[in-house]
């Protein structure tokens, strides 16, 4: 059984002919999602299904945020090593989806998505018994490098059923559902460590991989045909990416995506100690600002989905990217003029979220717009990989200078919403420019 059924009318329409210059164009015009009927309800299932996978990630990322002083002091070890395992679920998640995404495209999405939720809980329930800061560190890269697969393979389904304003629909819709996980993670882990110690919360995680394993066994049916997969051996699997990576397309959004996530993951790695240590905000008051911030995104989102019919694909990106400027600005100015409090914070990151959530949605539909389904999985592959690795690496610059900061973390968070803009704009508005000039 395929998700055929699920596909906009129109979407085997041609694809444009690559441009002669180096471009990011507009992708073709598709249709919307199905509106009515049984392919309402497919796409419906679709999105909780794939809501699910794709916020399995981001709740093992956000879930533990509020334990992290207790772990450190559990395991006698320093605010900077603990900080460490989350750059290393993220590593293990940029890793995984290099691995996972061309498996998909020769497999079929179904099976490595079940070996990669099946793995995700074993290694979740393992962590909870971590007896040192390593153990703990080696065991979250491994939960990473499984959480992958969901990430990357349910892009690859979305790409796989739409393409253009439909893939940027049906991706805000998707991160309305994927987005309530970092918000409602660390309330729920603040709640938890009320009940038991931090153990408790990959308890709760592990139970959370096993219903997304129940999902993806009962609810999701293969989107791959056989007749449309594609294996390539080693070799051929470099080219496809080197292909990628030399394909501005592709290359030009999936930078911008990557940079502009390093300035959302700095906040979400450093934020819990600022908070603490500048703020004067104990781990449930953190919580409450972590969920205020990610509805930001979430309403983002939801704008993006309303502007789609209204405002074209690049312009609502550059907005996006715009907004995170200026709001990270606005953040500065609230440090340097002494005058930061955990209010003027909060409205401040919840700006910049709301504008992270333009930029998420288009990016990743123009990286993937020009990419066939038999290497979707690559190219989602590729996309994840690059996010997740460029943005835990500029995470990681926050805290180089020993405690983690506002003044750094604002820092590291405005140089990756400028370069975010600049890889984007140096690369898109001259080619637009160019072509509007020869028609």
């Amino acid at each position: 059984m395929t998700l055929a059924s699920v596909r906009p009318d129109r979407r085997h329409a041609a694809t444009p002919t690559l441009p002669t210059i180096p471009s990011v164009p507009a992708p073709p015009r598709r249709s919307t999602p199905p509106a009515a009927g049984p392919g309402r309800a497919r796409a419906l299932l679709l999105i909780v299904v794939l809501g699910a996978l794709s916020a399995i990630g981001p709740l093992a990322t956000d879930l533990y945020l509020p334990a992290l002083p207790e772990i450190a002091a559990d395991l006698g070890t320093s605010e900077s090593a603990v900080k460490l395992t989350l750059t290393s679920v993220m590593a293990g998640m940029a890793l995984g989806q290099l691995v996972v995404g061309p498996l998909s495209d020769r497999w079929g999405r179904r099976g490595p998505l079940l070996v990669g939720t099946i793995v995700f809980t074993l290694s979740t329930g393992a962590i909870a018994f971590a007896p040192n800061v390593e153990v703990f560190t080696v065991l979250r890269f491994v939960q990473g490098l499984s959480a992958a697969a969901g990430l990357v393979v349910s892009r690859a389904i979305v790409r796989d059923v739409f393409d253009g304003d439909a893939a940027a629909t049906f991706f805000s819709r998707l991160v309305l559902l994927s987005g309530l996980a970092p918000m409602l993670g660390p309330i729920l882990g603040g709640q938890l460590l009320v009940i038991g110690p931090w153990p408790l919360l990959f308890g709760v995680l592990g139970a959370a991989g096993l219903l997304t394993t129940a999902l993806v066994w009962w609810a999701l049916p293969e989107s791959l045909p056989v007749e449309r997969r594609t294996a390539v051996d080693p070799r051929g699997q470099l080219r496809v990416f080197g292909a990628l990576l030399r394909d501005v397309r592709f290359i030009v959004p999936t930078m911008t995506l990557a940079l502009s996530f390093g300035m959302s993951f700095t906040y979400i790695s450093a934020f819990s100690f600022v908070s603490r240590n500048e703020l004067g905000a104990d781990a449930r008051q953190f919580a409450l600002v972590f969920a205020v911030t990610t509805l930001g995104m979430i309403v983002g989102n939801q704008i993006n989905a309303m502007l789609i019919r209204r405002v074209e694909i690049h312009r609502r990106l550059i907005l996006g990217l715009a907004g995170s400027i200026a709001s990270v600005v606005a953040l500065g100015v609230l440090d340097v003029s002494g005058s930061a409090s955990l209010l003027s914070v909060t409205v401040a990151l919840f700006v910049m979220m709301l504008f992270t959530g333009l930029v998420s949605p288009n990016a990743t539909a123009l990286a993937l717009a020009g990419q066939p389904s038999r290497t979707a999985g690559s190219g989602s592959a590729l996309l994840g990989t690059l996010q997740f690795g460029i943005g835990s690496a500029v995470a990681a610059l926050a805290g180089l200078g020993g405690s983690v900061t506002l003044s750094g973390m604002t820092a590291v968070m405005l140089t990756a919403a400028v370069g975010a803009a600049a890889v984007f704009a140096l690369a898109a508005v001259p080619a637009r420019r160019a072509r509007a000039a020869t028609v």
